[in-house]
């Protein structure tokens, strides 16, 4: 067994060079062993991906579980009310967040995926409406405000995924989008209660994101106070 001279690390056999300090490695009564196979690898090579299909499977395979079996249950309760159908949509919606994602991970899948995640949550409330017979809120409460939430998440992933962002820029446009989307908020349900749009707590939300977004804007400007920033706080 030998040490490395300069900083004393275990050096194996077959080490010519200190892994830790690349000191060169000489003792006469223990030469470099030239034929034996190196502790480590000596080229650089990239790690094959590793097959996620099995951590596929488990997901499905548990979800499918628990919805058949409280769909089997509900079934022999005998009560009137359809309370499986929250389990099996939330099994449904969980399976389309993961199990997809983990299957098909590439970039141009997004839009997909997307639409696929917005329609679980639709699926997921639309089951939510045919236990409790709301067919109405469901179709002018519900479904355009979970419209307006994707249209949001699709605003994120367009601005946001194909090159990266710096953290201020990326700050500006989830407060300036979600100024945005409580706007839509309280207008579908003023639509829906009242009949028409009056403008009233959403308007506090806009002018917070607003006081948020005018510093971000001014830092993001300066390049003296943006590189403060960025020291200051890691970014």
């Amino acid at each position: 067994m030998s040490y490395c001279v300069n900083c004393g690390v275990e050096l194996d056999k077959t080490a010519a060079f200190c892994p830790l300090c690349h000191t060169p490695v000489y003792n006469p009564n223990q030469p470099v062993d030239q034929t034996s196979a190196k502790p480590f690898p000596t080229e650089r090579k990239e790690v094959a991906p590793s097959s996620k299909r099995p951590a596929a499977i488990l997901i499905t395979t548990v979800l499918a579980s628990v919805a058949v079996c409280c769909g089997v249950l509900n079934q022999f309760l005998l009560t009137q009310r359809a309370w499986s159908l929250y389990v099996i949509g939330a099994a449904i919606m969980l399976w389309i967040w993961t199990v997809p994602p983990l299957l098909h991970h590439r970039k141009d899948t997004f839009r997909l995926q997307l639409l696929a995640d917005v329609l679980a949550i639709a699926v997921y409330v639309s089951l939510i409406a045919v236990d409790l017979d709301g067919w109405d809120w469901y179709l002018h409460l519900a479904l355009p405000i979970i419209l307006w939430l994707g249209a949001l998440f699709l605003f994120w992933g367009l601005t946001m995924g194909p090159r990266r962002r710096s953290t201020l820029s990326s700050m500006a446009l989830v407060i300036g989008s979600l100024g945005v989307f409580t706007l839509g908020v309280e207008a579908f349900v003023d639509v829906y209660f009242q009949g028409s749009w009056s403008p009233g707590w959403s308007l506090i939300v806009v002018a917070v994101c607003v006081v948020l977004l005018i510093p971000l804007i001014v830092v993001r400007r300066v390049p003296s106070l943006r590189e403060e920033v960025r020291r200051r706080f890691h970014m």
